[in-house]
């Protein structure tokens, strides 16, 4: 695609805080690399950098704690056997620092935040969505809400929303894990075990359990004690095709088919994790009771067909112990209903 075709496909599209020029440059890269253009009426923002950071008029004292919270973003293991207790930092998912679009962007978050929230049925503000990410995501516990490490973490949230309005009225451009059309064909297990092995096993090991070099964690675990528990999104088989199809292979996004994305994502989506930390002792009345909201699109307190084992029917809740994350279930607003 070359610039007039480029500036002809940006007609109509809503260039975030002005900053067109970044927009052009990113937004050009992406296209050359098989992701879809803006449609008309998008909002497309490029998040700033941490270069950029430098040369903001900000106060000194913000720019640190901005810093901090980009430090625990990218290397969240830090706080590992205090709020982290699996091998992920939230970059493991919301790739490229948080930026990345078709990866999570985080970004968004800090413009539609406050906002009703399905999986836990009441209004969530930027705080608790974090939360939610330690207690699902990392098999942890989170940090208190106004605490040092929360408010920083926050704070890179915003930065990277330098520009963007409040409520943007306008659809965001890849925002999430863009869900795929469905399949053609029924996600297959066999099928996505062939693909996971070919495609996938160098960087995350046929076993599912990631890849260290010299002690040092390089790639996340898809599934197992290492990986997330079974409450986090990306358990959801629809979330983890539209991850692998947008970002997967690393380096070589878009390359999988839309089939071959469903069926590598009912693969992993299909191996054991640790518990749900709303677990009521019985995995079938625990998908029962959450179908609705969340589990209805997980695998969770199925049989798997190749072997007739029962997901999720176990106690483990991996290096996390007894420890329960005190935001799950918290009851939020609860005197407004009155």
């Amino acid at each position: 695609m070359n610039n007039r075709s480029i500036g002809l496909a940006l007609t109509g599209v809503i260039l975030a805080g002005g900053m067109s020029a970044g927009v052009w440059a990113e937004y050009e890269t992406l296209v050359e690399m098989g992701y879809p253009a803006p449609k008309e009426g998008e909002l497309v923002h490029v998040p700033p950098t941490m270069e950029d950071l430098e040369e903001a008029d900000l106060h000194p004292e913000l720019k640190q704690v901005i810093r901090r919270g980009y430090d625990l973003f990218t290397n969240t293991q830090q706080l590992r056997g205090v709020n982290v207790f699996n091998d992920m930092n939230c970059s493991s998912c919301h790739l490229g620092e948080g930026r990345q679009p078709f990866s999570g962007p985080v970004w968004p978050a800090a413009v539609t935040l406050p906002d009703f929230r399905g999986k836990n049925q009441h209004v969530n503000n930027l705080e608790e969505r974090i939360a939610g990410c330690f207690a699902y995501s990392m098999n942890g516990t989170p940090p208190i809400y106004g605490s040092d490490d929360m408010v920083a973490l926050s704070a890179y949230h915003q930065w990277l929303a330098t520009g963007v309005p409040m409520y943007p009225g306008q659809p965001i451009y890849g925002r999430g894990f863009p869900r795929l059309d469905e399949p053609e064909q029924a996600p297959d297990y066999a099928r996505g075990e062939q693909i996971y092995q070919e495609q996938c096993a160098v960087c995350h090991s046929e076993d599912g359990s990631g890849l260290y070099q010299a002690g040092e964690y390089v790639f996340p675990a898809p599934w197992g004690d290492g990986s997330n528990n079974w409450g986090a999104g990306i358990s959801r088989t629809f979330t983890m095709a539209g991850f692998v199809k947008h970002n997967m292979p690393l380096g070589q996004p878009m390359s999988l088919s839309d089939q071959e994305a469903w069926d590598v994502a009912l693969y992993i989506t299909s191996q054991e994790r640790p518990q749900d930390p709303r677990y009521t002792g019985d995995v079938r009345e625990t998908r029962e009771r959450f179908a609705d909201t969340f589990h209805k699109h997980t695998q969770y307190g199925t049989e798997r067909e190749h072997d007739g084992a029962l997901l999720g029917n176990h106690g483990n809740t991996g290096e996390k112990g007894e420890i329960r994350p005190w935001n799950v279930g918290l009851p939020r607003f609860e005197y407004l209903e009155d």
